[in-house]
């Protein structure tokens, strides 16, 4: 294939153009050999090969390069971490590639021209970001090995700066023998004795060392540690709500300390519920662990809950260290705990919250396929990953078992031993066990990637020790203000519908555009679902390609009480397409309340309200007017003139309520502000008719955010009361069906509801 034609298949695949210098000779390799034994050295990088994230793109680049005698460098990227869709294309080049650029220097004058390695070099990978089966992985789709420049040899190539790398174990016995009085020569001569290597041939130099040393010096540990503890205290006198607490070891050195800020904590009380703690990630310089807690808000953003610094990673460090949380967190455990597989970890959560339900990330496993099984499979690789990933999403636990195993039989993999691991932790990864549970998303690798990008930040700040708390607060006020600025055009966007259901109505007015959207994917595949009727309030529903099998819903609406055998709903927090189907068909226009998490809704805080108490006193009141509030927006949005009247005569009550004294000293004493809006954001049909939902003064700009839900306040969940109705019918007045106001003249019926 010619030169030309390489270029033009590589250009659109990427739906863009290579630029002047990406310009090299392409080389290409057929589809159906897209597997790569990412392990070995001795592969040459072909288009189509598949890797599991960008480093271990890069590390095997790096292999490839060191083996042909250069180095690379990471070069362009498109896109950005933590803005929309991320990184989603990268280029390594060879470290001779581009050519060095003029500075002015500080006092305006160019700075003298100084010897540069680098000389054009057009040699390159290009690796693009794709998803097969939900799972993001990264293809190369451009390599070049053509170099204007020579090539290094053995001897020469590991003298390049890339590759005078020192591994942790490195440091540790170049550090001991620091402390033993060994001079440099001395410990390289003893390590090239330790690993049998030739003289002069280990992967870093005299100087590597002698800078090593210098880094370590400049590390006063004895120090450090105190200065953060006095960094804390004096962030505690500043604002009282930090928290912090430390231990110091028997030779009164820090050993463990752990932080969280009063932000944190508020956003805990909202959204603590599912939480991830990572600890996969060193802090070098002081050897010791850092364990980040992070959670998602109502908006799909990352939230963060808390900092810990570890001395060492057993069971007893590890249970300190969730103690500790616990404690700022006034004892409540989240619900779901999701880390990565460390069995300390496992055994302290086991202890310390023995309620919570502890899970893997499938990312972390995920991430270790390449080298347990992609030279073990060869070419089966590919179709073993795809089964495995089918397995993991399923989600009876009966069909997990017995495909497992015809997957073992498949693969003959009975006595591997990563297999046997995977199995004998199933109960901690895979979803048919997880679902149950609610994990609010962060199972997904999408989110993982997220949090991932967020807990990258927080390491990026670290420098000395006494300010890294300082900057953690930084990095988590910069990422505040950058959601706040996200959730504004949010709040105020105009809403979708694209299935003219009464229920995606009533939704896009209560929940989050970030749950809408989840709850609106499962509408729309609702209709492909066929609903049968098996006994009173039991319900079989399967696809309509389907002959068996199915789940089974339960669904009684005159006890608020909906279930489903997929547990979507406790899994997510969002109805699941099974049960959206039953509703439908049962003549059910909004979704009761309880199936509408406050965790999800626009108004969902995560400041403590100081109405909880008067709220509890004045519930039933309350329930009635949210009642009455969605009786008349249903109602109104019928017709122009009916929306006309309801505006004019709402402005008209809300101007006599503003009227009324704004404050309201309850029975025990406690003095609150009445809330005197009530605004619901804009939704817009299919046919692009806007519909903005608006209570108060017509002049007032149109917002949201403001809808009082039924949340639970203090412990309290104030939610409906259960009605008991004749007939299912719109599931919110004390009727039937033959006299509701929403059915009224329409001849609704089961038949006639096309939305679903």
């Amino acid at each position: 294939m010619s030169e030309g034609t390489s270029m033009a298949m590589e250009s659109s695949e990427n739906g863009t153009d290579l630029s002047q210098d990406d310009n090299g000779t392409i080389v290409e390799m057929p589809e159906d050999t897209i597997l790569s034994q990412q392990t070995s050295v001795n592969l040459v990088p072909f288009i189509g090969q598949r890797f599991v994230s960008q480093d271990a793109a890069y590390e095997f680049y790096c292999s490839f390069a060191k083996q042909c005698g250069f180095s690379i460098r990471r070069h362009r990227t498109r896109g950005k971490d933590g803005i929309g869709r991320g990184v989603t294309r990268r280029d390594f080049t060879c470290h001779r590639g581009g050519y060095p650029q003029m500075k002015l220097s500080e006092d305006g004058k160019m700075q003298r021209n100084r010897k540069s390695s680098r000389c054009g070099c057009r040699a390159y990978m290009r690796i693009v970001k794709r998803a097969d089966f939900n799972v993001p992985e990264w293809r190369v789709t451009a390599f070049s090995n053509i170099h204007n420049h020579e090539l290094l040899k053995a001897n020469e190539v590991c003298l390049l700066p890339a590759y005078c790398t020192i591994t942790p174990d490195d440091k540790a016995r170049i550090c001991m023998f620091a402390k033993a009085g060994m001079s440099v020569r001395q410990m390289l001569r003893l390590m090239e004795l330790e690993k049998g290597i030739k003289l002069g041939c280990l992967p870093f130099t005299e100087i590597d060392v002698r800078n090593l040393l210098q880094s370590f010096r400049n590390v006063n540990r004895d120090n450090d540690p105190i200065d953060l503890i006095a960094m804390c205290k004096k962030l505690k006198d500043e604002n009282p709500n930090f928290q912090y607490d430390f231990k110091l070891d028997g030779h009164n050195r820090l050993e463990h300390i752990a932080w969280t800020y009063a932000s944190s904590v508020q956003l805990y009380v909202s959204f603590g519920d599912a939480v991830v703690f990572d600890t996969t990630h060193r802090l070098d310089a002081y050897d010791m662990l850092l364990g980040v807690w992070v959670g998602v808000d109502n908006h799909g953003m990352t939230t963060f809950f808390g900092c810990v610094l570890l001395r060492d990673e057993n069971i007893q460090s590890f249970s300190w260290g969730l103690k500790t949380f616990l404690g700022f967190m006034k004892g409540k455990a989240p619900q779901t705990l999701l880390t990565d597989q460390n069995m300390w970890l496992k055994e302290a959560i086991a202890i310390e919250m023995p309620e919570t339900k502890h899970a893997f990330s499938i990312c972390h496993i995920i991430s270790k396929f390449s080298d347990w099984f992609s030279v073990l499979l060869g070419s089966r690789y590919d179709d073993w990953k795809s089964d495995f990933y089918r397995l993991y999403s399923l989600e009876l636990l009966e069909e997990f078992e017995e495909e497992w195993r015809e997957m073992i039989d498949k693969y003959g993999l009975h006595d591997n031993k990563h297999i046997i691991s995977l199995y004998a932790l199933r109960t901690f990864w895979a979803l048919p066990f997880l679902r149950p549970y609610f994990f609010a998303g962060l199972t997904s690798l999408c989110q993982s990637e997220t949090t991932t990008t967020f807990i990258q930040r927080i390491l990026s700040a670290q420098s000395r020790l006494d300010r890294f708390v300082e900057q953690v607060a930084e990095v988590v006020e910069f990422n505040d203000r950058a959601g706040s600025k996200q959730k504004q055009p949010r709040k105020s966007q105009k809403v979708c519908l694209k299935t003219g259901s009464p229920i995606e109505s009533h939704a896009a007015t209560v929940l989050t555009p970030y749950a809408f959207g989840k709850l609106q994917e499962e509408l729309l595949l609702a209709p492909q679902y066929a609903s049968f009727v098996v006994d009173e309030g039991c319900f079989e529903v399967k696809h309509h390609t389907q002959m068996d099998g199915g789940c089974k819903v339960i669904c009684v609406l005159c006890e608020e009480q909906i279930s489903c055998s997929c547990h979507h709903f406790e899994f997510s927090g969002i109805l699941c397409r099974h049960v959206l189907r039953v509703l439908s068909s049962n003549n059910c226009f909004h979704i009761p309340d309880p199936y509408l998490p406050s965790r999800w809704r626009l108004n969902s805080s995560s400041s403590i309200n100081p109405l909880s108490n008067a709220m509890r006193e004045h519930s039933e009141k309350i329930q009635l007017l949210e009642s009455l509030t969605s009786a008349l927006i249903a109602e109104s949005i019928e017709t122009k003139e009916r929306l006309d009247v309801a505006c004019e005569q709402t402005a008209m009550v809300l101007s006599h309520i503003k009227d009324l004294p704004r404050t309201t000293q309850s029975a025990n004493g406690i003095v609150y502000n009445c809330p005197s809006d009530l605004i619901l954001p804009e939704v817009e049909d299919t046919d692009g008719i806007v519909q903005s939902f608006t209570m108060g003064t017509s002049h007032e700009p149109l917002t949201s955010g403001k809808l009082k839900d039924r949340r639970p306040r203090d412990g309290i969940d104030i939610t409906r009361k259960r009605r008991h109705y004749s007939d299912s019918c719109c599931g919110h007045f004390e009727h039937d069906s033959s006299d509701c106001p929403m059915m009224e003249g329409d001849n609704l019926n089961g038949d006639a509801l096309g939305y679903i």
